[in-house]
């Protein structure tokens, strides 16, 4: 597997080896044991995740509160996505930027978002299935979320008109967000 950094500190791609012939293919989609090396912590997963969406369906941006906080390790089974993780962490020289990556099927990226980002995707085709693990059990109590759409994060989504979540629509502007990091 190889582990690339990002622009933003703390976040961290994953790129499986596939060995592929006439029957298909076959990866390791995760190791515990290199991981936690390449993220130079102990990370412990507790919940996985799976959804299946739409094409222009956009869940985001996401985040649940101390102590409730939640790493997440995200992938595409089927389809693509363009995924979002928004820097959140207040002494962080990047507070209130994004790092944005497309995950598919095809490529078979995988990225690490650490507590203190609020995560978002938008689904690029149909029937996308994307799955992830987690850090920390949900929360709903705990959970934040910040307008998907909000001017100063400067986030260029693909779908003008994307179809979102009651609770989506009414997410906090990043200048009315508070960050508990």
């Amino acid at each position: 597997m190889i582990f690339s950094k990002c622009d933003i500190s703390d976040l961290l791609i994953l790129e499986p080896k596939i060995f592929g012939d006439s029957r298909g293919y076959f990866l390791e989609s995760f190791n515990q044991k290199l991981f936690n090396e390449a993220c130079e912590n102990e990370i412990i997963f507790v919940q996985d995740n799976e959804s299946q969406s739409s094409k222009n369906v956009l869940r985001g941006l996401h985040m649940q509160a101390p102590p409730f906080s939640q790493g997440k390790l995200v992938r595409v089974i089927k389809g693509s996505v363009l995924d979002v993780a928004v820097d959140l962490r207040k002494n962080s020289k990047t507070y209130g930027h994004h790092f944005e990556i497309e995950l598919s099927e095809k490529n078979k990226k995988q990225l690490w978002i650490p507590p203190g980002f609020a995560h978002g995707f938008e689904t690029l085709e149909d029937d996308t299935i994307f799955a992830y693990k987690c850090t920390n059990y949900y929360d709903p109590e705990s959970e934040l979320t910040i307008l998907w759409n909000d001017e100063d994060l400067k986030i260029n989504w693909r779908t003008q008109n994307p179809i979102l979540s009651l609770k989506d629509q009414k997410g906090k502007s990043f200048l009315d967000f508070e960050s508990p990091y």
